[in-house]
């Protein structure tokens, strides 16, 4: 996830709530939705930096593989 985009997500999310305080959806329902989404969006904040690696060929998990798989 880029950091570009949190505007955008906290725009979203902004929206999302108001929407559906408009449409009458009661608060104790709203948190209980925000609490499901809390790990999935907390998984976005911390796993965000890790991609983007690779391009160089193979990782030291298929490098692995491929020395072991030749062993019986």
């Amino acid at each position: 996830m880029k950091r570009q985009h949190l505007g955008l997500y906290a725009i979203a999310l902004a929206i999302l709530i108001v929407g559906s305080a408009f449409a009458g959806v009661p608060l104790p329902t709203m948190l209980v939705g925000l609490l499901v989404l809390a790990c999935p969006l907390m998984m976005m904040f911390m796993m965000g930096g890790h991609g983007g690696h690779g391009g160089h060929g193979g990782s030291d998990e298929q490098h692995h593989d491929q020395h072991s798989s030749g062993r019986s």
